[in-house]
């Protein structure tokens, strides 16, 4: 059986407040520019998860809201606060109770670019993989019977993008 996980970092954060929390940080209009390219993406190349596991800070939630806005099916969207900041370990954790075919995870760097780098066998050839920039998504394929026995370095790359490819440095248009 084939798992289909969906790598996503949150897209870009405003930081015009510099004393405002971390985790109540909103998008930018370029993030959410971003995010809904990367919907659009994900909706055109068929890669709409069943769920969406996601960190419980503001700008992974708007991330999510505005991905999930751009798929044919709005997939089960969970907001975990474990998430928040994560390690790959803790995304592993995470990832080895679900039970649905494809899952999207979306998280924060440093975590999620490691996890990513870590979980497949050969790095799609991209120079901004090993960075993971905002709302990079990376779609990765396992041979496997169940989230469970996913190990790293076993996944097949099927596919990496980054913001940029689809709208370049402006932000793009809001189609």
């Amino acid at each position: 059986m084939t798992l289909r996980l969906i790598l996503i970092r949150h897209a870009k954060s405003s930081w015009d407040d510099p004393f405002s929390d971390d985790h109540a940080r909103v998008l930018n209009a370029r993030g959410i520019a971003s995010a809904k390219a990367i919907g659009r993406w994900m909706r055109k190349n068929g890669y709409e998860p069943e769920e969406i596991l996601c960190s419980d800070a503001t700008r992974t939630h708007e991330t999510a809201d505005l991905i999930m806005a751009q798929l044919s099916t709005a997939p089960k969207l969970r907001l975990m606060k474990s998430l928040y900041h994560a390690a790959p370990d803790t995304l592993m954790d995470t990832i080895h109770r679900e039970s649905v075919k494809t899952v999207a995870l979306i998280g924060h760097n440093p975590g999620i670019g490691m996890f990513a780098n870590g979980m497949v066998a050969n790095a799609p050839d991209h120079a901004r993989f090993s960075g993971y920039p905002t709302c990079a998504t990376t779609v990765i394929d396992f041979d496997a019977e169940s989230w469970s026995a996913v190990q790293r370095h076993t996944g097949e790359c099927v596919d990496f993008i980054v913001p940029r490819d689809l709208i370049g440095t402006t932000g793009g248009t809001d189609r």
